[in-house]
């Protein structure tokens, strides 16, 4: 299931790096008195009433500035607003209403998305006079809130969550969605085009053509599939041209509605700190994965270059073990075929559910042959496990005292649980609750 995503936009330097901050739980945003000083969105994830959603922060809005800075941030603002689900707009309290905000909730209420109206640096119980100036704007009720004080926040992310879309509605939708993702020109749109057998999506050697996320649903069978494509992530320090450094945040919410990953690797480059960046971001989100090894057929080989490759792959990516690889060519079309039989079986085993007593009965001879660690006499005790979720799988260990689960224990445990059920392809998580602690402890 895709999260909600909630966009904070504004004008410069009027709190909302504080209030993205807050949220979240931690400082993330630069937050300082110079308008402007957020000058790329940050993206985090934060939880309100069970639900986890995306939050974007984003460089202030200054309509029709001739500011190259501040048009740039009004550009990157337009795509969050444009992904996202609900849209907090924050004005000033000090300032006042002004014509900047009116251009702005004029661009607002053209999204059609709800718009929650915050004024913030209201730090005393007091309104001042001109706070129902901002009802002029027409987005409903204005909330007066403290950013830094945290004022009326359990209203607002209240406001949020009523208007996320249904998550029951999210979890029937049957089609499994693909998000290819890598470096500029390692070959996504080529490797898309190939599978579909068409030209849908625009193929050129110019680095970044592809600026928008792409969605293309196609079927193989009774199998519904949604092919995401994105714009190639770039180091920051390879950004010239504005409209680049808005493909992270879209690649991100790409890689967030997607079920399975295709992380595309140029062969004739191996694998980069980019693409680890990349592989990072879809192994963090929880997502399937699987490595596409792209231009296959410009590599001279020998009876053992894909396994060296392969074991090198494996080195540079050691955190994410579980993911299968393919070497494809998508400009010849070897082994594309394997691609989609891959995406297939990973989303089946993110989907995967294993029955409590097959698995405590697992845990119970893993103990058996691998006695469980301990610190000064006492020894770590696993009463229960059970499987709370899927997708990607998560875990419940029910034991005696979190602190003596060392992490080389835990990965233990989890390589056992793959050995014997598999999961190709996805990451598996854990949590650990001492006796006792509630569920949401």
């Amino acid at each position: 299931m895709s999260k909600p995503m909630v966009a904070v936009v504004g004008r410069p330097n009027v709190g909302k790096s504080t209030f993205f901050n807050k949220i979240v739980g931690r400082r993330v945003s630069i937050v300082e008195d110079t308008p402007g000083v957020t000058r790329d969105r940050i993206y985090a994830e934060a939880e309100w009433r069970g639900r986890t959603f995306g939050l974007i922060d984003t460089g202030g809005i200054e309509p029709d500035t001739k500011d190259v800075i501040l048009s740039q941030m009004r550009e990157q603002a337009e795509i969050a607003m444009d992904m996202a689900d609900v849209i907090v707009f924050m004005v000033d309290g000090k300032d006042g209403l002004t014509t900047s905000d009116r251009e702005v909730a004029t661009m607002l209420m053209r999204t059609g998305k709800k718009v929650i109206l915050l004024v913030n640096k209201i730090d005393t119980p007091k309104l001042p006079d001109d706070f129902y100036d901002f009802y002029e704007l027409g987005l409903g009720e204005p909330i007066p809130v403290s950013a830094a004080n945290m004022l009326n926040f359990g209203d607002i992310l209240d406001m949020m969550v009523e208007n996320f879309p249904s998550a029951e509605l999210e979890e029937e939708e049957e089609s499994i969605k693909i998000a290819v993702i890598g470096k500029p020109n390692v070959g996504k749109s080529s490797l898309i085009n190939a599978l579909l057998g068409e030209n849908r999506v625009i193929v050129s050697d110019i680095a970044g053509t592809t600026r928008d996320s792409i969605d293309t649903p196609f079927e193989q069978g009774e199998d519904k599939f949604v092919l995401i494509d994105t714009a190639g992530l770039r180091r920051k320090n390879k950004i010239n041209e504005d409209i680049e450094k808005f493909s992270v945040i879209r690649a991100i919410a790409a890689i967030e509605r997607s079920d399975v990953c295709l992380l595309m690797l140029d062969a004739t480059e191996g694998v980069t700190e980019q693409d680890k960046k990349i592989a990072g971001l879809a192994h963090e989100a929880g997502k399937g994965i699987i490595v596409v090894v792209n231009k296959w057929d410009l590599i001279e080989k020998d009876t053992n270059t894909m396994r060296d490759f392969r074991k090198q792959m494996e080195k540079e990516l050691v955190f994410m073990a579980y993911a299968p690889s393919v070497f494809i060519s998508a400009k010849t079309g070897q082994r594309l075929q394997n691609v989609i039989d891959l995406a297939k079986v990973v989303a089946e085993k993110r989907a995967m559910r294993i029955p409590t007593g097959q698995l405590n009965s697992l845990i119970i001879d893993a103990v058996m042959m691998n006695p469980t660690p301990s610190d000064k006499g006492k020894h770590l005790k696993i009463y229960y496990v059970t499987q709370v979720g899927v997708k990607p799988p998560l875990f419940s260990f029910q034991i005696n005292k979190r602190d003596l689960m060392h992490f080389s224990y835990a990965r233990y445990l989890e390589n056992k649980i793959r050995s014997s059920f598999g999961f190709e392809g996805t990451s598996i998580k854990f949590v650990f609750r001492e006796k006792g602690e509630k569920e949401n402890g």
